[in-house]
């Protein structure tokens, strides 16, 4: 690593499909991090249904095509947006990191996102890493979640024990024993975020791209009986490393549930059952009475937030509960961050893995550089 700083861009579109997050991050070591600047580049209507139509198989070649550089246009007006926000040239840029738009996750086998790194290249002049996940796949992993280097290095607690909690459209953990400290630290998927939610939100009340404040879920009332059956889901029983997403919680799970359980109740029983699948993971597999910092669309979900504090409480008494913006920054830029650490690794001939966290054989260098 350089004695000097290096400005890194790095770049988020999840699977909550809400738009694309592009964080400025000044690092001077993998464990010396400063947020800069962020901002979130919201996707249309138009631009989040192409998405939808992608990752459900539903388009052809040409618009997959397309969208590999469609995407990556997206990213540039962000990174623009960005870099005129915090008045910073591209050419002061080390790098920046592009993961993409992931439309099909089949662990230990492929990981495949769309997003071309030369559009970016070309627009910006920087070095850009890309195709973080094939390096980790490649060695026995299953590529994600790869945001835990970050947990470990920059945002675990330094005398006490933490739960790094992510609620996107998936929601993920990392428990990290101490700042720094890889040894004892894993991190997986523990199953749906707000995807669910807010796919069966859309199919009750077709006029609202989400369950906004939890207007649907809070006229609903869970059904116990549905949502036992739903938990005895053999992703939530298999022990990590593990991830899932929207191949596994996505449009056809929700029109399942939507179909046995129309209307709010529905919605108000996906959100009863990422709290609770949520607690469960962590009373199951994490050791002690951790601190749990979360980030995420998740916790503005008012619905989902107070059913969560009081699975926490059911499951795992004492543990508390703590919204990432409380102890660092915007939690919205957390992941963004994050894989702006990781191209300043890969820059740096760094590996960025966690194998805990993956299941990969070791350490490995992620990532491919395009650019000057």
């Amino acid at each position: 690593m350089t004695g000097r700083s290096d400005l890194v861009v790095g770049l988020m579109s999840g699977t909550s499909l809400d738009g694309m997050d592009a964080a400025l991050v000044r690092l001077k070591s993998a464990t010396e991090a400063e947020l800069v600047g962020f901002v979130h580049r919201r996707y249309t209507t138009e631009q989040r249904e192409e998405l939808l139509r992608a990752l459900e198989g539903e388009a052809t070649p040409r618009d997959y095509a397309r969208l590999h550089v469609r995407l990556a246009e997206w990213a540039g007006e962000a990174v623009e947006r960005l870099l005129s926000q915090t008045r910073v040239k591209a050419t002061d840029l080390a790098g920046i990191g592009f993961p993409g738009q992931t439309l099909w996750h089949e662990p230990t086998v492929v990981s495949w996102q769309l997003g071309e790194p030369a559009v970016l290249v070309e627009r910006f002049g920087a070095k850009v890493v890309s195709g973080f996940r094939a390096s980790d796949i490649a060695a026995g992993g299953q590529g994600a979640p790869l945001v835990p280097m970050a947990d470990v290095e920059l945002f675990g607690a330094l005398d006490h024990p933490r739960v790094l909690l992510n609620i996107g459209g998936m929601a993920n953990l990392t428990y990290v024993p101490g700042r720094g400290v890889a040894e004892g630290a894993f991190a997986f998927d523990t199953g749906p975020g707000v995807a669910v939610i807010d796919a069966v939100a859309r199919m009750t009340q077709p006029d609202l791209p989400y369950d906004r404040d939890g207007q649907v879920s809070g006229q609903g009332k869970v059904d116990v009986k549905i949502l036992a059956e739903l938990m005895l889901d053999q992703y939530f029983h298999q022990a990590p490393p593990k991830t899932t997403g929207r191949e596994h919680f996505g449009q056809d799970y929700a029109e399942r549930l939507f179909e046995r359980l129309p209307g709010p109740d529905a919605v108000a029983t996906a959100v009863e059952l990422t709290a609770r699948t949520i607690a469960h993971a962590i009373a199951t597999w994490v050791p002690g009475t951790p601190e749990v910092v979360a980030s995420g669309g998740g916790t503005r979900h008012p619905v989902l937030w107070k059913s969560l504090g009081h699975a926490l409480e059911v499951h795992r008494a004492g543990v508390v509960l703590k919204r990432f913006d409380e102890v660092f920054f915007d939690g919205d830029a957390k992941e963004a961050a994050a894989f702006a650490l990781l191209a300043y690794l890969t820059l740096h001939g760094q590996p960025g893995n966690l194998p805990g966290a993956t299941g990969a054989r070791g350490p490995r260098v992620l990532g491919t550089i395009s650019g000057p």
